[in-house]
């Protein structure tokens, strides 16, 4: 019996009570909409580019460096909580360690150790990911602004006359970038409000159209504020900054129609600012830009606000 006089034992509310959160745990885990094949990526949707597996990659070492990390506190913490618990070695004060220099200099050296491996891979990837061809095959200027996109194809389409490389529109883009742009690209554009829907899906949001199996430049300027251009299946996000340029490049490998979205709070309307990527055969890519010209949609739209002074300077620097 209890020292109240009950026959229930202290421990069963614990034991039921730990019955019911492995339950629970257990049924969080099988009622998700996730599948065997989806385990893997962790959370990650599927890849859709030739750069993705690699992010995915990193995201799935940075997961199971942290499970070890934590399988080795945890059980540090159990240990700890079993092997010196009062009741076993029958001490008012267990012996008191201190000025243990071997285990100072594991907890010192080990986190070091961690940090330095978890930097290694990140820079050797970001390097990758971030490294731009000479020529990409396809350029567009991605143009965030409150609240939607606006996509400038910088290409040479029959019936769009003009160059790129001279625009005045496109005068925030740094020559860097228009070095690489093609020769008299008079270009088309497609610019969205937050009531835009894609026709065939009805998702919200202006559609971006890319061709499969091409390398596309997105270079990045926006109008305003800061905003964050992320394909969801790309894994692959970076911000939209006004007075600063940024760019990156991929290869869609997989057609269908994809969803984006802004991932840095812009303003009160953020949560709308949604846009469509279509990948499709390289055919229907240049029958599209076609399509463009024939709805009038020739040349640019203003890309946005130019660099500041600094960022000239760093540039130059860099250059």
């Amino acid at each position: 019996m209890s020292p109240n006089g009950s026959d229930r034992s202290p421990r069963r509310p614990m034991r039921r009570k730990l019955l019911q959160a492995l339950t629970a745990g257990l049924v969080l885990a099988t009622a998700t909409g996730c599948t065997w094949e989806d385990f893997p990526r962790l959370g990650m949707p599927t890849p859709t580019t030739e750069e993705a597996p690699r992010i995915l990659s990193l995201w799935q070492g940075s997961w199971a460096a942290a499970l070890v990390v934590g399988v080795l506190v945890w059980g540090l913490i159990l240990w700890s909580a079993f092997f010196h618990r009062r009741s076993r070695t029958k001490v008012e004060v267990p012996p008191q360690t201190r000025y243990n220099m071997p285990i100072e200099a594991l907890y010192t050296v080990v986190p070091l150790i961690i940090v330095s491996v978890f930097f290694y891979f990140t820079a050797r990837d970001e390097s990758e990911l971030l490294k731009l061809e000479k020529s990409p095959d396809v350029t567009v200027n991605v143009v965030g602004f409150q609240w939607s996109w606006c996509f400038n194809y910088v290409e040479n389409v029959d019936g769009s006359t003009g160059d790129a490389k001279k625009s005045k529109e496109l005068e925030a883009i740094p020559d860097r970038y228009k070095d690489a742009f093609p020769a008299n690209a008079g270009g088309v554009y497609d610019c969205g409000v937050p009531g835009t829907r894609n026709p065939q899906t009805n998702n919200p949001g202006p559609t971006l159209w890319l061709p499969e199996g091409k390398r596309v430049r997105f270079v990045l300027t926006s109008r305003d504020v800061i905003h964050s251009f992320w394909v969801v299946p790309f894994l692959m996000k970076q911000d939209v900054i006004p007075g600063h340029t940024n760019a990156f490049e991929v290869t869609p490998n997989r057609e269908g129609t994809f969803l984006g979205k802004c991932a840095e709070l812009c303003g009160v309307d953020h949560s709308r600012m949604l846009f469509n990527v279509k990948v499709v055969s390289p055919e229907r890519y240049e029958q599209h830009l076609k399509d463009l010209v024939k709805k009038g949609q020739t040349g640019y739209v203003p890309a946005g606000i130019g660099q500041t002074g600094p960022e000239k300077n760093r540039e130059s620097n860099i250059l």
